[in-house]
């Protein structure tokens, strides 16, 4: 996993909705991705609506995203949560297992879902990437969230 984040994107003017499904499992850590997100998308798609689900832990965040994609009324949709890996291998498990449904889930509505459910060693780490500024995986999520919108806009012409 890289230590920066990708730069920031231009604003895109055109009305767009968002929409974030959040693990409540590590609350402390997903509301600060959330936090970071909401922020960034709000410089970014100005005149979007953004619209947050929750869900009891990581695992269950792709049920939410397949309930949201079928609407089909969002332009992408962001998938963050936190796992810390600890003495079992069950947090490898629930991360490989939300990494292959959340990549099912984007070919199969062809909307862009932006995967940052973290499995990480420690909250050391979790602090760093989603309570501080320098390389929070919300901000990243959102600024990826508003490339894929641009570019899929331009590849449709619209």
């Amino acid at each position: 996993m890289s230590n920066a984040i990708p730069s920031r994107p231009r604003q895109f003017q055109q009305r767009r909705s968002v929409a974030i499904v959040a693990s409540q499992y590590n609350p402390e850590f997903v509301e600060g991705l959330c936090a970071h997100a909401q922020r960034e998308l709000a410089v970014l798609l100005p005149n979007s609506a953004i619209q947050q689900f929750q869900g009891p832990g990581a695992f269950e965040i792709p049920l939410f995203v397949q309930e949201i994609a079928e609407r089909g009324a969002f332009n992408a949709i962001i998938a963050l949560g936190v796992v810390i890996q600890g003495e079992t291998q069950h947090a490898r498990l629930v991360a490989e297992a939300v990494t292959h449904a959340l990549l099912d889930l984007t070919l199969r509505f062809r909307v862009p879902v932006i995967h940052e459910v973290l499995l990480l060693d420690n909250e050391a780490q979790a602090r760093e990437r989603c309570l501080e500024e320098e390389i929070n995986r919300g901000t990243e999520a959102a600024r990826v969230a508003v490339r894929m919108i641009q570019a899929l806009a331009e590849t449709k012409g619209r």
